[in-house]
């Protein structure tokens, strides 16, 4: 039984479609999803939606205010939400919806992979400096060990991607990969 998980964070259809920035990591992730799959890793999809009533967005949090208040491509019932066609899970697959950055808060994600005897993640997503960071940060503190897919990861700020994963995230204790590296060794 594996120990390891696939995390694919906020690669929906929304996001991919109005972000040149994360559509780049698109066909990445259509060779890394199926590699996982194939060696019986779980791949968990990670999905970012407020409620459209916006009972869930605090007047002092201005960043998910503002993405509230960009029409529905936030609210979790629009399909704008949904991970994007091209990588979409199969049956049986988890999918969580969460409302701040990291995929563990207020989420039930550490149940599921805690249920699956899972102690390691491999990150990746979008954006970098947002769900990327926050997670790594909180996985760490959760002590699971991370690996960061350096190439399935982006940010709209080049240079943020690059200091994180680069100097950050190995400082931190990740391990940090291409694509092309972690499925070699799988």
């Amino acid at each position: 039984m594996t120990t390891t998980a696939l995390i694919v964070g906020d690669l929906q259809a929304g996001i991919v479609d109005n972000y040149p920035f994360a559509a780049g990591v698109l066909p990445v992730m259509e060779r890394v999803v199926p590699a996982a799959r194939a060696s019986g890793i779980p791949v968990i999809f990670i999905r970012f939606g407020v409620r459209a009533s916006g009972l869930d967005v605090s007047a002092g949090n201005q960043l998910i205010s503002s993405l509230h208040g960009a029409g529905t491509l936030f609210h979790e019932e629009s399909p704008e939400t949904l991970v994007h066609s091209r990588i979409e899970p199969l049956p049986g697959e988890s999918v969580v919806v969460k409302r701040r950055a990291s995929a563990f808060a207020a989420t039930d994600l550490d149940l599921l992979l805690r249920a699956q005897r899972i102690d390691s993640i491999v990150l990746t997503g979008v954006a970098t400096g947002a769900m990327v960071a926050a997670t790594l940060y909180d996985a760490a503190d959760r002590d699971y060990r991370v690996t960061v897919l350096s190439d399935a990861c982006a940010d709209e700020e080049p240079d943020v991607h690059d200091f994180l994963i680069n100097r950050v995230f190995p400082a931190r204790g990740a391990d940090v990969l291409t694509s092309h590296e972690w499925t070699a060794r799988l």
